[in-house]
């Protein structure tokens, strides 16, 4: 113990970069939470929020830098991004298929307008292949190369023989110098369309997942701390800065499932539902015996369904940030929040001054509402450089922008203009400014912190608006705060019970808007009476959760956690984790007697099916080991299963075929620094 009152234990700092905070908080393994301290996330520069938050959790605990042995982080921004529908521009190079495999897995739908060619190759369910063409490729990578700010691979059968998908990728590199995934290295399952569109989802977030490390590594060389940096996957285990930087669409739902890890961690509950609800997400998923359930059909989210292995979660656009609308064509004004994340006015006033209070003022004192009202946009800070591609309407939108709000009004000369915005800000390269629900609770005077008055002033610009009936929104500011705060917390109960209701196997989106869930959570009191509830708590974590969660348990009949330390569970989730990766090999069988094997890069026939099984073994505990020490494990323990499939042909066994799966585990290294 020394003189701080802390053991001399190495400490571990453990960082969580959401859509509006990052969070820090110093952990020891024998005391559990030091320290805590949050920065509002910096998006022009991640490394200022990641400054703010770890050089507070230092002076607060009064911790030299050279005490921390490990760093780990999660985040949410890959998550927010797929939600939000942002990344950058890709180039998918699919061999082997056709155009008409664009209309599976919603493949087209992720495209967006992205470029894709399609190229003649490909190899078939045994490995044999179709000669690969690249003469289109050629003729077009250069033009690509200054289009887009990466490229995907996706080959027919990849899974079976990497071959062309590691032409392909040679071929980019010896000519961009462009980041390129092929699709092989992030999943070993059939389903081309769905392997394709992981691919393309994973270039897209390159760019972002890069920035993030980057960031975090140039912040922890300035301040002298050399220990490992680790980031939290999909399905909550470690792997090192490094290895996520190649894979970040295994950085999906990273922060949900940390703070799965925390809560566990927090509560000692084994059985409960953990929601937790940041600026741009809620994420909700279910702890059974005391472990996250990890999903066979992979992770899905932003409406995606990709083949990551991550924890069963549902993520909602719904959280502090969500943007509020009105419903169109509506009767009543109902109010809409999501699933786009918008800066709040009570921040961008914090942040750029009075100009933003300025502009409100005035928009209030025009007799006729705007839908345009109460909103302004300016560029996002993403680098210059990944504007590429865009159309004449959207480079003249961008042009007009800068790192200064501008209202709205006053940038939108025509509606035309609006759908190159939205592009603009589903590209992540414009933010958008507005009211949300963190403005409702900073008029309520429940959120503090920020500027209040434009809060109020945006509120006012709303309830002045009229719904279908021609009825005022609501009669004052307060007024259409409360509605706001109410529709959050009604929409937080709804998502619970969707999630708890897919859980049982059913159809939860259909039957959570169903009109008898609407009664049963209205507590309506008729001839027929409806109730629903859970089975098991609630624990709520995040840091607007005492304030947005607070009426929760009643809505949901039940009892609902907030543990202490929630609002930096994702933080200390990240660093109580461990490494963990895996790998499999595929063993077929082309032709009578002879047995093929498909391991890491290595396609190789056998002609007795035990050597077979003892390769891919062999290569797979190899190339495990390998991947576990780049993952920044320590002394990791290695397991290997097979799954033999066999049939009995008259009395007579015929092998089929058969996967070897290697998982490896360990706490990560840790460095201390020594003067």
């Amino acid at each position: 113990m020394n003189e701080t009152g802390i053991p001399d234990d190495p400490l571990l700092l453990g960082i969580d970069t959401g859509g509006t905070y990052t969070d820090a908080v110093l952990f020891c393994e024998r005391s559990g939470v030091v320290a805590k301290a949050k920065a509002l996330t910096t998006r022009h520069d991640l490394a200022e929020g990641i400054a703010g938050a770890v050089d507070a959790v230092l002076a607060r605990a009064s911790a030299p830098a050279r005490r921390i042995g490990l760093v780990s982080m999660s985040t949410t921004l890959a998550t927010n991004a797929l939600v939000e529908g942002q990344g950058g521009r890709v180039a998918l190079v699919m061999i082997g298929f056709s155009e008409t495999d664009l209309t599976q897995a919603g493949l087209r739908n992720a495209l967006r307008s992205d470029p894709v060619l399609f190229l003649p190759g490909g190899h078939d369910v045994h490995g044999n292949e179709t000669p690969l063409e690249m003469e289109r490729l050629e003729a077009e990578i250069a033009a690509l190369a200054q289009d887009v700010t990466a490229f995907a691979v996706c080959a027919y059968f990849a899974v079976r023989n990497p071959a062309h998908e590691i032409a392909v990728r040679d071929f980019i590199r010896a000519r961009t110098d462009l980041p390129v995934t092929m699709s092989h290295e992030l999943s070993a399952q059939l389903g081309g369309p769905r392997r394709a569109l992981t691919t393309l989802l994973n270039a897209r977030l390159i760019a972002l997942i890069d920035r993030l490390v980057l960031a975090s590594e140039r912040f922890l060389e300035k301040r002298g701390i050399r220990a490992p940096l680790m980031v939290v996957r999909g399905d909550g285990a470690l792997v090192s800065a490094e290895f996520a930087r190649s894979r970040p669409i295994e950085t999906i739902l990273s922060g949900p499932a940390a703070s799965l890890v925390g809560a566990r961690y927090l509560t000692g509950l084994d059985r409960a539902i953990v929601s937790d609800i940041g600026g741009t997400t809620t994420d909700i998923a279910v702890l059974e015996n005391g472990q996250p359930r990890i999903d066979p059909q992979g992770a899905s989210v932003g409406g995606h369904r990709t083949m990551v292995e991550a924890v069963a979660m549902r993520t909602f656009g719904l959280g502090g940030d969500s943007e509020v609308t009105i419903e169109e064509g509506g009767l009543s004004g109902r109010i809409v929040l999501g699933p786009r994340r918008l800066v709040p006015l009570s921040l961008a006033a914090h942040l750029h001054g009075g100009q933003i209070v300025e502009a409100l003022q005035k928009q209030e004192t025009r007799p006729v509402p705007s839908r345009l009202n109460g909103r302004f946009a300016c560029l996002s800070g993403m680098p210059a450089r990944h504007a590429t591609g865009l159309s004449q309407s959207e480079a003249a939108l961008y042009a007009r922008l800068g790192p200064e709000p501008v209202a709205l009004d006053a940038l939108i000369l025509s509606s035309a203009q609006l759908a190159p915005l939205d592009r603009l800000v589903a590209r992540g390269l414009v933010s958008l400014i507005g009211f949300t629900p963190s403005d409702a609770a900073h008029v309520l005077g429940r959120q503090t912190g920020w500027d209040a008055e434009a809060a109020r002033l945006g509120a006012a610009l709303f309830a002045r608006r009229r719904d279908g009936a021609g009825q005022q929104l609501a009669p004052d500011a307060e007024a259409f705060c409360e509605r706001v705060m109410a529709r959050l917390a009604r929409r937080s109960a709804e998502a619970v019970f969707e999630t708890a209701l897919c859980e049982d196997g059913l159809d939860g989106a259909a039957l959570a808007g169903h009109e008898l869930m609407r009664r049963a959570l209205d507590g309506e009191q008729s001839v027929t009476r409806f109730r629903v509830s859970l089975d098991r708590p609630l624990i709520g974590l995040g840091a607007s959760a005492p304030l947005h969660y607070a009426g929760l348990g009643a809505l949901l009949r039940g009892d609902c956690v907030l543990p202490r330390d929630a609002d930096v569970a994702n933080a200390i989730g990240a660093v109580v984790g461990r490494v963990g990766v895996r790998s499999e090999a595929h063993i077929g069988q082309p032709r009578e007697g002879v047995y093929r094997v498909q391991v890491a890069e290595e396609l190789r026939d056998f002609a007795d099916e035990e050597e077979a099984l003892a390769f891919a073994e062999s290569v797979l505990m190899r190339d495990l080991h390998d991947r576990a020490r780049q993952a920044g494990a320590d002394q990791a323990e290695l397991h290997v299963t097979r799954d033999i499939r066999a049939v009995d042909v008259d009395g007579s066994r015929r092998f089929l075929e058969a996967r070897v799966v290697a998982q490896a585990s360990g706490r990560p290294r840790m460095t201390l620094n020594h003067d």
